[in-house]
């Protein structure tokens, strides 16, 4: 697919405009194309934008007619100039496909923040929706959906005082790897032998920041320990750490503490005693789906027998713990009937929270070598609508994004029941406040409240690569926060 740009040189926002929607196009930049070659051409000029998408020898064109008054400023002028070229070539799109996506023009992965700004200058929820979908041609539903979640992340701001931060905890490691997972995770199957060097390399990292914080007067509202899967270390060595971050954080303001034991097969009796001391008022037990044939299809080595009787362990040694659980739709082998069957089967647990997550096929994942049946992305659909039916009778929805690529351009919603949303969850997806990450491939956001100017440092990916790079990663930090 040729990508020819006319009047513009805006070319990511055409590309992102065409890939959110034909994720398969893989445009490449072109002077020009033959006649009868699949391409787009995006124009630009005193009008607004438009489009010409042709595809196996029929054309569709996209129109978005400028408004009579330019913005004065330069940086507005960009904005508006990008969203024009978006807009006709999700025209085009739309005009080919005959269907009209249900986030509409939209192609960010926090969509959210567009409807919390309306309602910061505004005020008006309805207002908002109703923006929403004239603006944007987001369906009515959805539209509902990501002003409910922006109202969260204003609850968040509200809790926040400009000193606190939030911080994240990186355990690269897991039983087995996900097929469908493209994060930095070693199984301890072939990295057994680099957990208690990382277990050091992340002590010595977490003396380093406490001492960062302190210094400049910061405090943490939230600790959230994630992967991988946290709960793969031993006890002694959960311990280890969780004893570390106590001895060198001020932690009288924090909120919550969350720590992922995602995978049943990781939780004993003596882990969950150990988090317990350690003070943990959240986790998450992440079944992806209650399905034994879909499980392992993705690489699981449990059943969904384990993820019950680990979710019966944890309340048992966890009194008044929250716990989180994840679900994902459009696994391989999964149908409708086995996506509501384990949306049911979680419900009945009664966990305080539910993640719905659309199956992202990712680069570096092994779903994307190996070959599946996946359902179509009108049943995706179907899971999904099912899931804003069902969990909307009894939860709220509390933070909202979406990824490239994910099947049918959906979305992954954080739902809560009310009065337990997880404040890490909202800052790290809406960008709050600052986020500190310790560990592996850690990403370490500044977040400037006046500006909204977010500056960033990256620890470094791989296990290997971070133990032997820990002052590194502490000078970088020091420096981001200069």
């Amino acid at each position: 697919m040729k990508l020819i740009l006319q009047g513009h040189d805006y070319r990511y926002a055409a590309e992102q405009a065409m890939m959110s929607f034909l994720p398969e196009a893989k445009p490449e930049a072109a002077e020009s194309a033959l006649p009868g070659e699949d391409c787009l051409i995006s124009g630009l000029d005193a009008g607004g934008g438009w489009a010409l998408l042709r595809i196996s020898g029929r054309e569709y064109r996209g129109q978005a007619p400028a408004a009579q008054e330019r913005p004065a400023g330069a940086l507005e002028r960009k904005r508006l100039e990008q969203k024009l070229v978006k807009t006709a070539v999700f025209e085009a799109v739309v005009a080919m496909s005959g269907v009209l996506p249900p986030w509409g023009s939209l192609t960010g992965v926090r969509p959210g923040k567009l409807a919390a700004k309306y309602l910061q200058e505004q005020g008006d929820a309805a207002g908002a929706e109703a923006w929403l979908q004239a603006e944007y041609k987001v369906s009515p539903q959805r539209a509902k959906l990501c002003v409910q979640a922006a109202r969260e992340e204003l609850w968040a701001r509200q809790q926040l005082q400009p000193e606190e931060v939030v911080l994240y905890v990186g355990v690269p490691f897991c039983p087995t790897r996900c097929a469908y997972c493209s994060f930095v995770s070693h199984s301890v199957e072939k990295s057994l032998a680099l957990i208690p060097p990382y277990v050091d390399a992340l002590c010595r990292e977490v003396e380093g920041v406490g001492r960062l914080l302190r210094a400049r007067g910061l405090r943490v509202a939230a600790v959230y320990y994630g992967g991988g899967t946290p709960t793969t270390l031993s006890a002694e060595e959960l311990e280890r750490v969780m004893g570390s971050l106590a001895a060198h954080f001020d932690l009288s303001v924090c909120r919550e503490y969350t720590v992922e034991a995602g995978r049943p097969d990781t939780i004993t009796r003596e882990k969950l005693l150990a988090l317990g001391r350690g003070g943990v008022s959240r986790i998450s037990i992440n079944p992806q789906t209650m399905d034994d044939r879909v499980l392992q299809a993705i690489g699981r080595r449990h059943s969904a027998a384990a993820v019950v009787e680990g979710y019966r362990m944890a309340r048992e040694c966890l009194p008044g713990v929250e716990i989180n659980m994840d679900l994902i739709a459009g696994l391989p082998g999964d149908s409708f009937e086995g996506f509501r069957s384990s949306l049911e089967q979680v419900l009945a647990l009664k966990p305080e929270n539910v993640t719905v997550h659309t199956l992202t096929r990712k680069r570096g994942a092994r779903l994307q070598e190996e070959q599946h049946a996946y359902p179509a992305d009108e049943e995706v659909a179907q899971m999904l609508e099912y899931s804003l039916e069902r969990l909307g009778q009894d939860f709220e929805p509390y933070y909202l994004y979406r990824q490239k690529y994910s099947a049918g351009g959906f979305e992954n919603v954080g739902w809560t029941l009310p009065g337990h949303s997880c404040l890490y969850n909202i800052c790290m997806m809406e960008e709050t406040c600052s986020v500190l990450s310790l560990g592996a491939g850690g990403a370490t956001k500044r977040v400037e409240p006046e500006s909204g100017k977010i500056l960033r440092c990256f620890n470094k990916k791989y296990p290997y690569e971070y133990i032997a790079s820990v002052e590194q990663a502490l000078a970088e930090k020091e420096a981001l926060f200069a």
